[in-house]
């Protein structure tokens, strides 16, 4: 983690791209806050992300880094398929104040939480992420520096979400191969922390299945029909509410410690928030909840308002964007962005969007 002073900010950075099949409900039309750029846009796209994933690669993923800030990609090779991103249409900032109702699964309980993985240059990273309730039924919220590095103006490479995923790389839910991140252009024109997060719709998912000494991908559908999806509040004044926040923290504190692993989804206790700035970071209006030790690999990880342990859903309120060392040199506290109505205009973005209707 790197710090500034004796309080100090760190997160887990990523970025890498891979460019996919035409997407419907795009709109290029007056500028808003709302910027989007594409990832896996063909058929063809999807499966070279998917073959880029087998169960081979994925049974390494907690040695790859939960990437801290400066770690991606300086002197990696650029990735293919990089670009500006799009200016969309504005979305109805009525509609766009309005909270989402959480949504459980076609069958069985919610496993709304995973992980995010990605590559940047030559280097694999991962977050955290949620699956979020969209009338698409395919939308991932994460941080935004686990999906764009505003440092060099790219978006992350062979992005997927896998939602419960096991300790050894195992993929019970399904593998989603992102297709296109929703961000607030402040993010991507001047990396300002106030606006780290991000919403990426995701095709279809899919798992590998073992065929003639190979793999196959076998299509399971949408990703809030087999998980469900987080509910969505926004507008909510620090001080007035409850929220915990999760994730799969697995760097080591200042001190040297590992309390997480990375490998088992972690809870800090819910509790009340308020408002911090962070200068360095161009925080104004940063929510900071306390305590929580979360370290590198918690970033993107939700931050949920009535959590049900039962139903194991809840109302989205932020993501884990930075965390925060107190003198004694351990992390103490973590913070999001304040979710308003324009990050119900990002989300809504991604939510509108459409996909291919199977993976092959």
């Amino acid at each position: 983690m790197i710090s500034r002073a004796r309080r100090l900010a760190a997160v887990a950075i990523g970025g890498a791209l891979l460019w996919l099949p035409a997407l419907t409900g795009i709109a290029h039309a007056a500028p808003s806050k709302v910027y989007a750029v594409p990832l896996a846009r063909t058929a063809a796209d999807v499966k070279r992300v998917a073959e880029y994933w087998k169960p081979d690669r994925l049974k390494l993923a907690d040695k790859y880094t939960p990437a801290t800030p400066g770690a991606s990609g300086r002197n990696g090779s650029a990735a293919a398929g990089t670009g500006a991103p799009t200016s969309v249409a504005s979305v109805s900032k009525t509609l766009a104040a309005q909270s989402v109702a959480a949504v459980a699964p076609r069958t069985g309980t919610a496993q709304t939480m995973g992980k995010v993985f990605f590559r940047f240059g030559d280097k694999e990273y991962w977050c955290s992420g949620s699956a979020v309730a969209a009338k698409n039924r395919s939308v991932v919220a994460t941080a935004g520096h686990c999906a764009y590095d505003a440092r060099q103006t790219r978006a992350a490479d062979y992005w997927i979400f896998v939602p419960n995923p096991g300790p050894h790389g195992e993929t019970p839910e399904g593998i989603y191969v992102g297709a296109s991140i929703s961000m607030h252009e402040d993010w991507v024109g001047k990396g300002d922390y106030d606006y780290d997060y991000a919403f990426v719709t995701v095709h279809r998912g899919f798992t590998w299945t073992a065929k003639d000494g190979d793999y196959v991908m076998t299509d399971v559908g949408r990703l809030q029909d087999n998980v469900g999806g987080l509910g969505i509040e926004l507008n909510k004044k620090p001080g007035t509410y409850t929220v915990a926040p999760f994730g799969y923290p697995a760097g080591a504190q200042p001190n040297g410690k590992t309390p997480f692993n990375g490998r088992t989804l972690a809870k800090c206790p819910a509790g009340p928030t308020h408002f911090r700035e962070a200068p360095t970071r161009d925080v104004q209006k940063g929510v900071e909840l306390r305590p929580c030790d979360f370290s590198a690999g918690a970033s993107g990880g939700p931050w949920v308002i009535g959590y049900d342990d039962t139903r194991r859903l809840g109302l989205l309120n932020g993501v884990v964007s930075l965390t925060w060392r107190n003198p004694a040199g351990y992390y103490e506290s973590v913070s999001s962005p304040y979710f308003d109505t324009v990050t119900g205009e990002v989300y809504r973005r991604a939510a509108g969007l459409t996909t291919p209707s199977k993976v092959t």
